[in-house]
């Protein structure tokens, strides 16, 4: 886990790195199952065990429950993918030159 950038984690970000952690340890049974089970060549038994197997994963083991939020703040919205942060803290560590290769642009 990456040390806190302001002296606590916010607790949005910490469910989100449990559910990147769960998606990444069951992603290739999840697969795996997912093939089976939409498979139309394999018998209907088959693949109904393997939509068996996949309705038994937890919430975390979703991919989809996966959501980009700001490192920071844990704001799930305007979350730059890149940087991993919101517009607004994106900007604050842009102007204070924390973030590399990032400078205002003058013209």
């Amino acid at each position: 886990m990456p040390p806190p950038q302001y002296g606590w984690i916010n607790a949005r970000v910490l469910r989100d790195m449990k559910r990147r952690k769960g998606v990444q340890e069951a992603e290739v049974m999840r697969r795996a199952y997912l093939l089976v089970a939409r498979n139309q060549t394999l018998p209907a038994q088959v693949r109904h065990q393997a939509q068996l197997q996949l309705n038994g994963y937890d919430r975390y083991a979703r991919p989809a429950e996966v959501k980009n939020r700001c490192t920071a703040t844990g704001r799930g919205r305007g979350v730059m993918s890149e940087f991993g942060l919101c517009r607004y803290q994106f900007r604050l560590k842009a102007l204070a030159g924390e973030i590399n290769g990032v400078s205002r642009v003058t013209w």
